[in-house]
């Protein structure tokens, strides 16, 4: 039996939160640590730093603009970047890769700016690109991981002030929709796994909003969703908010879940 320890961070900006991600990894030791909102071109990423933290990294980025990297332990078994369907690629948006057996979906889920906009009819869309994508890779049954900053808050009880925020990209009922539609091919959400109907989880923070952390004012939109079969196997899943209180922080938290296999 072997302990499987996975992350996600949406770092906003992968040079500006270095020293909060280099002491943070050298201090837990993760399996697989996935980044979202990089925003660096890929010659320009510290890949440096983190080799000399004992990780190997593969990224797909360009600068002041999304970006995705994940750092392991081990060197992955396979790697794909974006959507492989007719619709535009966003390579910086997806990376697919097998890491010690274990399928890591990192994503970084359009934003979709206003209800109204063209960009969010492309991320309605983008869930349903996702969707298309695990039926023509994989099956429920294989150890897969589903994770980043999937820029939804699935239930109420995700977001600080449900009624008013009803009308957000991130909390609308079509959203939550399509979200849900993703999830129901096979995929259990295993923060809830451990924290069932728990209020006040939040994995996200918005800098605008003064003292937003310590008021508690936050939003759960990023995840670690495992298939049933892995989901089974895990042992723990925790919000790591010292990360969002250290100098100079993401507007974001980091994301642990463990896994015994």
């Amino acid at each position: 039996m072997r302990t499987f320890r996975i992350v996600t961070y949406n770092v906003n900006s992968i040079r500006s939160r270095l020293h909060i991600v280099i002491p943070w990894i050298k201090a837990n030791h993760p399996d697989v640590f996935c980044m979202q909102e990089t925003k660096v071109d890929d010659k320009d990423f510290p890949i440096g730093d983190f080799e000399e933290a004992g990780y190997h990294v593969v990224l797909k980025g360009e600068r002041g603009y999304s970006g995705v990297a994940v750092a392991s332990l081990k060197k992955p078994e396979r790697v794909q970047f974006g959507l492989e369907d007719d619709g535009p690629p966003d390579k910086d948006r997806l990376i697919h890769g097998v890491f010690s057996g274990i399928s890591v979906l990192n994503t970084y889920v359009p934003q979709g700016r206003k209800l109204e906009s063209p960009h969010f009819a492309y991320k309605l869309r983008w869930f349903k690109r996702i969707r298309a994508f695990l039926k023509k890779f994989h099956s429920p049954d294989d150890p897969l991981i589903w994770c980043g900053d999937l820029n939804v808050a699935p239930e109420d009880i995700d977001v600080h002030d449900p009624k008013r925020l009803v009308g957000h990209v991130c909390f609308a009922p079509m959203v939550r929709e399509a979200f849900e539609e993703v999830k129901s091919w096979g995929f259990v959400d295993v923060f809830r796994k451990f924290h069932p109907g728990e209020r006040g989880q939040y994995t996200f923070f918005d800098y605008r909003v003064p003292n937003s952390l310590e008021r508690g004012l936050g939003w759960r939109v990023d995840h670690i969703l495992a298939t049933k079969p892995l989901a089974g196997k895990a042992t723990a899943c925790r919000i790591d908010t010292n990360t969002r209180l250290a100098d100079k922080p993401s507007d974001h938290t980091v994301l642990v879940a463990e896994f015994r296999l």
